[in-house]
């Protein structure tokens, strides 16, 4: 039985790390290499929160889905080795992970991004008890800014989505939210200020987080 009157539902990059500038590096080499130079625009309006079939279609068109598979896996390797030495939690994360926990608030995580990279993340940040819902890329058709990722993790935890307060930093994944009918905090980390301001709340991190602000949000 559900308790909590909201449960609380995590982006992963921009999000729960702020990982972005390293995909950035990484896409960059990768595009380089296979012949496209993407400008900052390109990255944010055609990448910056979509799932690897989303944007690599996107990008090289129809190609097949083994060509499609490698140079996912290609990229996001490049991504975890260019990143293992510098990733840890957004600021506050882990105090506002705390405080979620000590309000007995449902969460989980719902990304993009393919489960070798949550592993990654969860492994190297020590983040991985507080989140016992994770849902990945697999486990959609259609990705952001499609809402389903965030309804059917707001339905994992036995939620409706409109009960759920999504984290999210790309516009893309605020789509999604708002779509999904849940109140969207976003995060700075990604996008400046001023490009968010249509999401409930804009914070730049964690720590400007409370139980006020968020029981506000769903007020």
């Amino acid at each position: 039985m559900n308790t909590s009157p909201f449960a609380v539902l995590f982006d992963m990059d921009g999000v729960l790390i702020d990982s972005n500038p390293y995909h950035k590096i990484a896409l960059q080499q990768f595009c380089r290499k296979h012949g496209y130079d993407l400008s900052e625009d390109e990255l944010r309006t055609r990448i910056y929160g979509r799932t690897n079939k989303d944007w690599i279609t996107n990008l090289f068109g129809d190609i097949s889905s083994d060509l499609l598979s490698r140079y996912a896996d290609e990229k996001e390797a490049l991504f975890r080795e260019i990143y293992k030495n510098d990733i840890r939690p957004l600021k506050g994360l882990i105090d506002f992970l705390d405080l979620l926990e000590a309000n007995r608030i449902p969460k989980a995580i719902a990304t993009s991004a393919p489960r070798a990279n949550v592993d990654f993340t969860l492994h190297h940040t020590g983040i991985g008890k507080y989140f016992s819902t994770i849902l990945d890329e697999s486990f959609v058709s259609r990705g952001k800014p499609d809402p389903e990722i965030y309804i059917k993790t707001a339905a994992a935890l036995g939620y409706p989505s409109e009960k759920c307060i999504v984290m999210e930093d790309s516009l893309s994944g605020i789509a999604s939210g708002m779509g999904a009918g849940s109140k969207v905090v976003a995060l700075a980390t990604t996008h400046l200020p001023e490009e968010l301001s249509h999401a409930g709340l804009v914070i730049h991190d964690f720590s400007e987080l409370n139980l006020g602000s968020l029981q506000r949000l769903m007020s």
